[in-house]
């Protein structure tokens, strides 16, 4: 079939494309910041309650964790239903849960409305945000991710401050009901996400050309094959899924096939092992700095300096990544992204003072917007943007343990040894070993795709051997089948459609 069957249009690569892109900076920028401003109610909460600061800290992990291990579902609603009414949705969850957790009575009833129905709710926010912009752009894509990851930082600018206005004023149970408002506008985010529909009239009369011009059943089984299953006519559609199992079912929405794409395996791989070491510098960085004699505003102060880098470094990094000399080879440049972030953390023990903190918190922040502006655009790259979204559910849930299980590690380290510099030892080796496993798996990757791509140009160059293959595959069909008269009529049909076939 044509290559452009039963597509949509192009990206764009503009236009309507850059309001998508301030949608998912919202999106994106309350799915990451959240958790971590909500840190500044829990001594009170803690007080109120009266319980332990692990407990409290639940709250958070639970979010995170939700956040992360819901991506599989929140991929499944996108590919069912969408981009624009997921994210809607997605933005009255994180609403209703902080409203309800305004009138929580007790602890366990803030991990069930602030840690999972708010939790699930921003996870409904962030992949299809994602998403979206890869239906958007194509050309200019590293930039557009940039840009949309950049609402990370920024949103953590703006929430510290509002929040600890918002405590000081009202309580942390007026936060939560004015947190609640705050968050609908994620329903305003997704309304601009107006989604690229699909060429169906293309579709059908390409379908009928289809129908024509294929020679016989085999070759028309093959184009079945290689498209999608979008592609497949809606009546056609409906009756295989009468027969399918639940497994079935699942994969029709969530590809599991990508466990055997080499490119999505070395990138899985690297990036599970980078979480173990992604987390926790940021978490231990101003208890860091008081461990050192540090005073309390001043340590505060190196994660807003962070986060100022972080702001700058991610539109820049994209604009890097798209430039003519990057792109082609944007495997190698996240690569080096991770292996510089973990070598500011082996590092960090080296600064003494507060003037030493600040430089790492400099670099730190470069780091860190390196890496979470390219994130999920290698993985786009690799796996192309047809199966992204099935991608980000499996890539998420996986990553859901390694960030869970990071900041546990290094405060275990932290009261074994009782000074800090192990942690950040731990996470830097993890984090230098993660970006050199992907440089070298990546380079390996590279020279597989072009081994593969000039064998592939050589056989359409020779269609003799395409001729010579098929004669042997028929051959050896000729001395595995026993021949017998009743065979006769199979093989006069077999001889025809390959004569046919040859002069097509």
């Amino acid at each position: 079939p044509p290559a452009n069957a039963g597509r949509a249009p192009g990206p764009p690569d503009g236009g309507w494309g850059w309001v998508v892109v301030f949608g998912a900076f919202i999106s994106i920028g309350f799915a990451y910041a959240f958790p971590k401003g909500l840190a500044i109610f829990f001594k009170e909460i803690q007080d109120f309650f009266g319980t332990s600061y692990s407990e409290i800290a639940w709250v958070s992990s639970i979010m995170l964790a939700t956040t992360y291990g819901a991506g599989p579902i929140s991929s499944i609603l996108v590919n069912r239903y969408g981009s624009r009414p997921v994210v809607i949705f997605g933005g009255l969850l994180c609403g209703i849960g902080m409203v309800s957790a305004a009138f929580c009575t007790s602890i366990l009833q803030l991990y069930i409305c602030v840690g999972f129905i708010t939790g699930f709710g921003l996870a409904l926010n962030l992949q299809p945000s994602v998403i979206i912009i890869g239906k958007y752009f194509l050309k200019r894509r590293p930039i557009a991710n940039g840009l949309a990851m950049a609402g990370s930082p920024v949103m953590l600018c703006t929430l510290a401050p509002l929040n600890q206005f918002l405590f000081d004023n009202f309580g942390w149970r007026g936060s939560f009901l004015i947190l609640g408002a705050i968050l609908l506008n994620c329903c305003v985010a997704g309304a601009l996400f107006r989604p690229i529909g699909a060429a169906t009239a293309s579709v059908k009369t390409q379908a009928t050309e289809e129908g024509k011009a294929a020679p016989k059943e085999e070759v028309t089984k093959d184009a079945m094959e290689m498209s999608s299953p979008m592609n497949v006519p809606m009546d056609t559609k409906m009756e295989e899924e009468g027969g399918k199992d639940c497994c079935e079912k699942i994969n029709q929405y969530l590809d599991f096939s990508l466990f055997k794409h080499r490119g999505f395996l070395i990138y899985l791989i690297g990036n599970v092992l980078m979480f173990l070491g992604f987390f926790a510098p940021i978490v231990f960085l101003a208890p860091y700095a008081k461990h050192i004699g540090i005073d309390e505003y001043s340590a505060a102060f190196l994660l807003s300096i962070l986060a100022i880098v972080d702001m700058i470094a991610r539109p820049t990094t994209g604009i890097v990544a798209n430039s003519k000399w990057v792109r082609p080879r944007i495997q190698y440049f996240f690569s080096f992204s991770i292996a510089f972030n973990g070598t500011c953390h082996l590092l960090c023990p080296l600064a003494s003072g507060y003037t030493g903190l600040v430089i790492y918190s400099i670099f730190f922040g470069l780091a860190f917007g390196m890496v979470c502006a390219m994130l999920f655009e290698t993985l786009m790259d690799l796996v192309g943007a047809a199966r992204f979204t099935s991608a980000v559910g499996l890539v998420t849930i996986a990553e859901c343990c390694t960030i869970l299980l990071g900041p546990p590690i290094g405060g275990t380290l932290i009261d074994t040894f009782g000074d800090y510099k192990y942690m950040f030892i731990k996470c830097g080796a993890v984090m230098v070993l993660a970006g050199t496993f992907l440089f070298i798996m990546n380079y390996y990757n590279y020279r597989m795709l072009a081994k593969e791509e000039k064998e592939r140009k050589a056989k359409e160059e020779d269609p003799k051997s395409v001729r010579t293959d098929n004669e042997g595959r028929n051959n050896w069909n000729k001395e595995t089948v026993q021949d017998g008269p009743e065979l006769e009529p199979l093989r006069e049909e077999r001889e025809g459609l390959k004569k046919e076939v040859n002069g097509t």
